[in-house]
């Protein structure tokens, strides 16, 4: 094919909205996110939906589906981390790879996204969430059949609902699980706004996603055991509406005490608090400093220079 057909289909194909592009982006990338962030700036919507989705219930399948043969909780929790990693680095060009309502909200009240567009970011998360979730349910159908003889269970010895959304430790309460909620996803948003802040230490250019996968390393090993460590609304809630439909049925949502709901409504309020914590205590005290100084003032609280 010549160079000039090849740029014609380029032009005939590629999206000129770009509105679209983002939404295109957090689907993508919160589907791959479920079979298995965060930029904060230039943010697109479908990529973040399709690799959350696809990535991390994958790896909770793979473990339970197996009865722990092929994976448990480090792997649960490693795999979803890289997963968020992938994830970025899919989408943060195009969408800034939230790939997270929590997130798309918190950079709304902080002025860095449009609240125009968060609608459509959040629509797009939660439908690549949702089809991550029926991808993964497609890829391992023979063995979730397998697993519990034909027998979708929500509860039990052989229940498989909780691979693809969270549900609370039998010793859990709501409000106690609200709170759980709230501060891993606070944790979350204020790590993120630290990472990305170019007048704090910062991460080197192209490294924020890895970043970001070990900060879920450590929230997911230190506050998953109560309930999942969720922190995210379309994480959780796209999978459950699939897992209704698909023959799990209405238990998913009053199962736990009618747990549902709480996944979806902490972590929106806690990712707004985590972010305006970090301006308020960091990032609205950094000084107007010239390059020169900014780097006199690096050079002398890193660690590595102290003597």
């Amino acid at each position: 094919m010549s160079r000039k057909n090849k740029r014609s289909l380029k032009e005939k194909f590629a999206l000129k909205n770009s509105l679209v592009k983002e939404a295109l982006s957090e689907f993508l990338g919160t589907f791959i996110l479920i079979q298995r962030g965060y930029s904060l700036t230039n943010c697109t919507a479908l990529n973040e939906l399709l690799l959350f989705m696809a990535l991390g219930c994958g790896c909770v399948g793979q473990a339970v589906l197996s009865r722990g043969a092929h994976g448990g909780p480090m792997t649960v929790s490693v795999g979803f981390a890289v997963a968020v990693t992938m994830a970025v680095y899919v989408s943060g060009g195009v969408s800034g790879g939230h790939i997270n309502p929590a997130v798309s909200l918190a950079m709304c009240v902080t002025g860095r996204l449009k609240w125009t567009k968060l609608p459509i970011y959040i629509l797009a998360q939660f439908l690549g969430a949702f089809v991550g979730a029926a991808a993964v349910f497609g890829i391992y159908y023979d063995a979730f059949m397998d697993y519990s003889n034909g027998t979708l269970e929500v509860t039990g010895p052989n229940a498989t609902a909780h691979i693809f959304a969270t549900y609370p430790a039998p010793y859990l309460s709501l409000i106690n699980g609200f709170a759980d909620q709230v501060m891993s996803t606070a944790v979350l948003l204020l790590a993120i706004f630290a990472i990305f802040d170019s007048k704090n230490n910062g991460v080197p250019k192209g490294l924020e996603p890895i970043a970001v996968g070990l900060l879920i390393i450590v929230l997911t090993c230190s506050l998953g055991m109560n309930s999942g460590c969720a922190m995210n609304p379309a994480r959780d809630l796209g999978p459950r509406l699939f897992t209704a439909i698909a023959g799990w049925g209405m238990e998913v949502f009053t199962a736990g005490n009618n747990w549902w709901w709480v996944p979806i409504v902490a972590p929106m309020l806690g990712g707004v608090l985590g972010a305006v914590t970090y301006i308020v205590f960091i990032e609205i005290h950094h000084p107007d400093t010239q390059s020169g100084e900014e780097n006199d003032i690096h050079d002398k609280y890193e660690l590595t220079n102290m003597e």
